[in-house]
């Protein structure tokens, strides 16, 4: 299949629900063939965006383009975009390939062509030898590729995706997760897809955006914005997160309960009250006595095996919880529930977060 794509622009972008406003003045920019995410909690407004790219809603402020057209008062017929839903809302009495070229139909594709372009993206979907099933005997991957190759059979520029593996369980989502990646590579179309999962956003996207209160808090590849959170709520929302709030001195130290911990990322010059945050995965856990700085003293409160880790909670005198992943390296762990140990915290993993960044006030 050959398919031009194209980018997606959001320039101020607004809307509001009577009092409720559901996008607040959200621009971003959604290269051709980039596969974007648009990620956060329920009522953050990634569908509410999602809905206006596909015409669905119109904006009450700002523009939205498609490749170099203005589309913001096109109706969606009229724009160069397909939408996958999280209901696939698949016709019963129709088979694989009656669903997958229904909207051949009303697009004026003649007979010959149609059966071809739906052979065609069957085979693309791995679906080449379902085309006479119904959809009452497939399953629930199967029936969301299905889904997908009805929004492909007519060649969008971008595909939009509203959770469209949300009603899957965990393990076929992961599966489906890879595959979804490598089709879109293969297609070449310009992919935005909307999900509350941390997991998918991360697995899947070229970039994404987190959004929290109708704003976009930050935008980047998955490694920038997993590793260096703009704030706390992006730092807490993206995966596992210790956070403890702190004094900053303005010169890479910041004083937590009393102890002087060196945190080199960030904005480790910040003085007065800071957050510090590090991911679970860098805390180290050490026998009590080691040396150096950058360490708490604690007691092992949880021990939590997870196959490939372990999830270790250490209570700090103060009485926070800190939160360690120890890899399985084929070793029993060596501290049990009631052990002490110290938690190393490296600068290098510790980063400082001001208030003002915080994405939660």
């Amino acid at each position: 299949m050959t398919i031009r794509a194209q980018s997606v622009v959001l320039e101020g972008v607004s809307k509001h629900f009577d009092a409720v406003t559901a996008v607040d003045d959200v621009s971003l920019e959604v290269g051709e063939s980039e596969f974007f995410s648009l990620l956060g909690p329920s009522g953050c407004g990634k569908t509410t965006s999602l809905r206006m790219i596909a015409g669905f809603e119109r904006p009450d402020a700002g523009r939205i383009l498609i490749g170099d057209t203005d589309v913001t008062e096109a109706p969606p017929h009229r724009r160069p975009v397909n939408t996958v839903f999280q209901s696939y809302a698949l016709f019963p009495h129709l088979d694989v390939e009656q669903n997958v070229g229904f909207g051949l139909r009303f697009a004026g594709v003649p007979k010959e062509e149609g059966r071809r372009r739906v052979g065609e993206v069957l085979e693309l979907v791995r679906l080449g030898d379902y085309g006479r099933r119904r959809p009452h005997q497939l399953s629930g991957g199967q029936q969301q590729r299905v889904a997908l190759a009805r929004a492909l059979v007519l060649s969008p520029s971008v595909l939009l995706l509203d959770e469209p593996l949300g009603a899957l369980d965990a393990k076929l989502r992961r599966g489906l997760q890879v595959e979804l990646k490598s089709l879109q590579r293969e297609v070449g179309i310009t992919f935005v897809y909307v999900t509350h999962d941390q997991e998918e956003a991360l697995t899947m996207s070229d970039r994404l955006a987190v959004m929290h209160g109708g704003r976009v808090r930050q935008l980047g590849t998955p490694r920038e914005v997993y590793e260096e959170p703009a704030s706390a709520f992006v730092a807490d929302f993206l995966g596992v997160s210790n956070l403890m709030v702190g004094t900053g001195r303005g010169d890479g130290w910041v004083a937590v309960d009393g102890v002087a911990l060196e945190a080199s990322q960030g904005d480790a010059t910040a003085r007065g009250e800071v957050r510090l945050t590090i991911r679970p995965e860098r805390v180290e856990i050490e026998p009590p006595g080691e040396a150096g700085s950058n360490r708490l003293g604690g007691i092992v409160t949880e021990l939590v095996y997870l196959g490939s880790t372990t999830q270790v909670f250490v209570r700090a005198p103060t009485g926070a919880v800190l939160q360690a992943l120890v890899a399985n390296t084929g070793q029993a762990f060596q501290y049990d529930r009631g052990s002490s140990v110290l938690v190393h915290l490296p600068p290098d993993a510790l980063r400082v977060l001001t208030a003002d960044e915080d994405g939660t006030s």
